[in-house]
């Protein structure tokens, strides 16, 4: 069964909702055979790589507030992150365009590390203070996951992966994404949000149960049958 995650990495939501899912998914009998992949969402396509502002008076411009709201809201999200077993340096935060980051995700995500700097990403955000627009930063946290950071730098510095990255967006505008983080799990069902781990696991529970195949019970004897020949064979009561 797939389980697909778009995301961004400076979506504090993204991070959270990615924990309660991974909570559920240990609980989850069946987490060996899901395969989670990450697709590509940006929040802000246009922002610039360098910026001169800190990501309190990002949120109190683009929203209408104070600074002094933006981070109280900050500190709010960064108990549900708390919560969630995540510690947030909002103070540390380095805005950025991350359209290189999830283009460095795709490269990761073909030789079979894709999650893996998934999850190097958002910490190094949220926690580490990282630049992800800076390539010899982002080819440093390629190599922490086991990655060539020769061949991420070169990645970078050639365009590579740029068609998968858009290509993710405008999957998600075809599915009706208006925001992140948003699941998708084997095309059948969809979780927008942050949402509690319970919610995650009773849709792994409800998706799989109408994914695998059916459970039969009996087939030996005391029960008859009729095969595609046309013969009917008695079961136990059966004469």
């Amino acid at each position: 069964m797939k389980v697909e995650i778009w995301s961004d990495f400076m979506c504090p939501f993204c991070y959270i909702g990615k924990r309660h899912f991974e909570e559920a998914l240990e609980q989850f009998p069946h987490r060996e055979q899901i395969e989670v992949i990450f697709r590509s969402f940006e929040l802000d396509p246009q922002s610039e790589r360098d910026v001169n502002y800190d990501v309190h008076d990002m949120l109190a411009i683009k929203y209408g507030m104070s600074r002094e709201q933006a981070i109280a809201n900050n500190q709010r999200v960064g108990a549900s992150a708390q919560a969630a077993g995540l510690a947030f340096n909002f103070e540390g935060i380095v805005l950025t365009n991350t359209f290189d980051a999830h283009r460095l995700t795709h490269y990761a995500a073909e030789h079979g590390k894709g999650n893996e700097l998934a999850e190097r990403l958002f910490r190094a955000y949220f926690t580490d203070g990282k630049h992800l627009g800076d390539h010899e930063v982002l080819a440093s946290l390629a190599a922490e996951v086991g990655l060539d950071a020769a061949a991420a730098a070169a990645v970078l510095r050639s365009g590579e992966f740029a068609d998968h990255v858009r290509a993710d967006e405008e999957e998600a505008s075809q599915l009706g994404v208006r925001g992140v983080p948003f699941f998708v799990i084997d095309r059948k069902y969809a979780v927008s949000g942050a949402q509690p781990s319970s919610v995650f696991l009773d849709t792994l529970n409800k998706a799989w149960s109408e994914a695998s195949p059916l459970q039969v019970v009996g087939g030996g004897e005391g029960g008859g049958a009729c095969g595609p020949d046309g013969y009917c064979a008695p079961g136990g009561g059966g004469k």
